[in-house]
């Protein structure tokens, strides 16, 4: 890899399935190098694959088969800017309808305990819209959801 920062995304042996899910599912996604123990370690034996290259959303990402002792959590997630309905609708219900599961407010996880937040970007601009009462119109319309709504949110911020 020749980039200076990578993410290292620690996986209980399905960093490979995941890395082939991501690049299936996301644009400017693929599956580069595998890399394969050269020996026995805590959770593997030698020839398990031990580490995936990857891309997602053009981040580099290196997958870890570090075995069950860190779990994922919400400290981390991937922020998706999505454009519209169609894209929101693509990139949630196929994290969610592959094993993952739905959360509030944009969020959902994906089967490996990965956290997304698919976020259209107009709700990205009405929460953060100069006009304040809009603004907390739209807030309140995102606080009740789990897949954002891009038609709720807009007639929020009508009013």
């Amino acid at each position: 890899m020749s980039h200076k920062t990578t993410l290292c995304l620690w996986y209980d042996g399905t960093a490979l399935e995941a890395a082939t899910f991501y690049a299936q599912t996301f644009p400017d996604s693929k599956v580069g190098a595998v890399h394969r123990a050269p020996g026995d370690f805590p959770s593997g034996k030698e020839g398990d694959v031990l580490t995936v290259e990857f891309t997602v959303l053009g981040i580099p990402c290196v997958g870890l088969n570090g075995g069950p002792m860190f779990q994922h959590n919400e400290a981390f997630s991937f922020q998706v800017a999505t454009e519209d309905q169609a894209e929101t609708d693509r990139l949630w219900n196929a994290i969610v309808g592959s094993g993952g599961q739905e959360s509030a407010c944009g969020w959902c996880k994906d089967k490996w305990g990965l956290s997304w937040q698919i976020s259209p970007r107009v709700l990205v601009e009405a929460v953060t819209s100069p006009d304040r009462a809009a603004a907390k119109r739209a807030f309140e319309a995102m606080m009740g959801m789990r897949k954002i709504d891009i038609a709720v949110i807009e007639a929020a911020v009508r009013g």
